[in-house]
């Protein structure tokens, strides 16, 4: 079975315009161009089912694109792995074939550009697109990048995987994406849908919207440590930085979201800011850190024992302790929580595939120790 002579004929102009993108409309049996002159379009006149004939649709466009009639599925099983990804025209024949998976090869190709960008939003305009687009930097910084970002947000309230709510908090909250007032509403909105205080651990943990007063020895342990500072010691400018306002804004968010965990995405994203926040002083080179990171209890006790060890690793905190050994315990629990992370986690979580409020109760061994450190940092333990 054959296009039926009137599509033939439409869809055969259409190819003959400068095209940029195309992108087909299944339910009604519409074909959009993107064009220099702006969109145009064709209402397709099936003569036998619809998905053999938009099957024919393609093959059409596939022909006038690649010179490969069906050849779209062979095409790009070798333009991805030969790497021909960073290529700009092959990108830009993509997002002409009306295939959705071409869309989403393009979204995820090394060589995504803002312009690129914009026809492909313009060719599948949907959330898991517009985020993975955001990991772009250029594309971040771009008009079309602030468009992205924009529909994030109001789709936002219909996510219902935690991962796609914080991974989307994430993105949106990059320099200069949403304004103040957005970034203060989704905050709120943290109150209600604890996962997206992940996003925010991630996006910004020295510059959290929340507002809390420092530790109590903070300005102490800057006068104490100035020298330590002065010659950039990791161990004295983490603790300070723990101290500041931010850190204990940080620690707060942390404590908040661990009471909100609801599945396994975001409890490894949250055990993974932690350690990206304390890696300063984990104790790489150590001849026990590996036994230290089997699990949380692990992590503690060996925290409890490394100050006193000597090597290159422990010289950062064994000089700090020599100004101010009243910060020990402080520095046990950075050093505990410096091996927060997935790793920590697989001891659980190869057991276990409970999610929600059963899995935050079995998870307690896995979480309290570290909310025990946290507490020692916020001052309360």
């Amino acid at each position: 079975m054959n296009l039926s002579p009137e599509d033939s004929l439409r869809l055969n102009v259409l190819l003959n315009q400068e095209l940029q993108a195309v992108r087909i409309d299944e339910s009604r049996m519409v074909v959009h161009a993107l064009t220099p002159a702006g969109e145009a379009s064709v209402t397709l006149n099936p003569n036998c089912r619809d998905e053999l004939y938009l099957k024919q649709v393609r093959e059409l466009l596939s022909g006038h694109v690649l010179d490969s009639p069906g050849g779209y599925p062979v095409y790009i099983r070798r333009w991805t792995r030969t790497g021909q990804a960073r290529d700009s025209d092959s990108l830009h024949s993509l997002l002409k074939l009306g295939e959705p998976e071409a869309v989403v090869a393009v979204v995820h190709a090394p060589g995504l550009t803002p312009a690129l960008a914009r026809l492909a939003w313009w060719a599948m305009p949907d959330a898991d697109n517009a985020r993975r687009m955001l990991a772009v930097p250029d594309v971040a910084g771009s008009d079309v990048g602030r468009e992205m970002a924009r529909y994030l947000i109001d789709y936002l309230p219909f996510e219902t995987e935690p991962s796609a709510i914080f991974s989307t908090v994430r993105q949106v909250l990059q320099p200069g994406l949403v304004s103040d007032e957005v970034r203060d509403n989704l905050w709120k909105r943290a109150a209600r849908k604890g996962t997206i205080y992940v996003g925010f651990l991630q996006a910004m943990p020295d510059a959290l919207p929340s507002l809390l007063p420092p530790h109590p020895g903070h300005e102490h342990a800057i006068a104490a440590l100035a020298g330590l500072l002065d010659q950039g010691n990791a161990a004295a400018e983490l603790l300070c930085r723990v101290m500041s306002p931010a850190g204990q804004a940080f620690l707060d968010t942390v404590a908040r979201a661990m009471d909100k965990l609801a599945d396994e995405a975001a409890t490894v994203a949250v055990f993974d800011a932690i350690g990206r926040y304390f890696r300063a002083v984990l104790p790489v080179g150590h001849p026990d850190a590996l036994a230290g990171g089997r699990d949380s209890e692990a992590a503690v006790a060996f925290a409890r024992t490394c100050l006193d060890d000597e090597g290159p690793w422990s010289a950062p905190l064994a000089e700090l302790l020599e100004i101010t050994p009243e910060h020990r315990a402080a520095l046990q629990a950075m050093v505990a929580l410096s091996f927060a992370g997935e790793a920590l986690l697989d001891s659980f979580f190869s057991h276990s595939d409970a999610v929600g409020p059963l899995m935050r109760r079995k998870l307690k061994p896995w979480t309290e120790p570290m909310m025990a450190q946290i507490a020692v940092l916020r001052g309360q333990g």
